[in-house]
């Protein structure tokens, strides 16, 4: 029985150290590869939706082949593997990281356009707003950051493939921070906080004048001016608005309508 049992023993700890073996190399089955062959595997789990590891790839990729393009270019995924991961940090540090070490990169234009994707919110749209969510809760910290990143690249980068659907995203980041502004504006305008009214009214008019807000900014600046008694600086108000939008009824029929999503509430 002793003997018997030592020889069960035995056999059960070779298929142990066996299983060891199998799943070592399971592991490692990397380790020899070529710089090529990482590559195309990286890229085949990126495409996959395997996100972590083909980061996992790419750095083993750039720790084992530090020099040449294909280091680079791992830099570069392991940037977009973490933005479509949605790890917003991750994927900005690598985005910085590589601008830094690559500034003369032939890629580097994309770069800046990633960091603007990875910022780029457009939740400030439609329905946060008949959701009627308090939107001085909301920090607009991303959507200006996305913006800035995008003129970045617009300034540094005019004829990049990037640049056409950056400028048009930056447009609409404009109306979205200054429907921002309006929105907190109309927040303190209904609650009777005059000054805070105007001076976020200001802030929109004269930061983007040229967004489809202002209209209803205006109007916002001169009720605010009218609360607090300052009738010069609201019919100062009024003749702008009227220059500017000669053909609006706003200012008429201003705050007469009730949201058609409160109908029922």
């Amino acid at each position: 029985m002793h003997i018997k049992y030592i020889k069960l023993l035995g056999l059960a700890l070779s298929f142990s150290l066996a299983g060891c073996g199998i799943f070592g190399d399971k592991v490692e089955e990397s380790k020899n590869w070529t710089a090529e062959k990482l590559y195309a595997e990286a890229k085949d789990e990126l495409a996959s939706g395997s996100y972590d590891r083909s980061v996992q790839l790419f750095e083993k990729l750039e720790s084992r082949f530090p020099f040449g393009a294909y280091a680079q270019q791992a830099q570069l995924e392991i940037a977009y593997a973490h933005y479509k991961q949605g790890d917003q940090a991750q994927a900005l540090a690598a985005v910085d990281r590589f601008i830094k070490l690559h500034p003369n990169h032939a890629n580097v234009d994309y770069m800046y356009y990633l960091r603007g994707l990875i910022n780029f919110n457009d939740d400030m749209g439609f329905f946060s707003f008949i959701a009627n969510q308090d939107v001085t809760e909301r920090d607009p910290k991303a959507t200006r950051d996305s913006f800035d990143a995008f003129k970045e690249l617009a300034v540094r980068f005019p004829n990049s493939k990037y640049t056409p659907d950056a400028i048009a995203r930056m447009k609409y980041l404009v109306n979205a921070l200054a429907q921002y502004d309006l929105h907190v504006a109309k927040y303190y305008l209904r609650r009777n906080a005059f000054v805070a009214a105007a001076n976020r009214a200001q802030s929109a008019i004269k930061e983007y004048p040229d967004a489809p807000a202002v209209e209803e900014a205006l109007v916002v600046l001169i009720k605010a001016y009218d609360g607090m008694g300052m009738v010069e600086l609201r019919d100062d108000a009024k003749r702008v608005f009227t220059s500017n939008f000669p053909k609006s009824t706003l200012l008429e029929t201003y705050g007469s309508k009730k949201a058609w999503w409160k109908f029922w509430s």
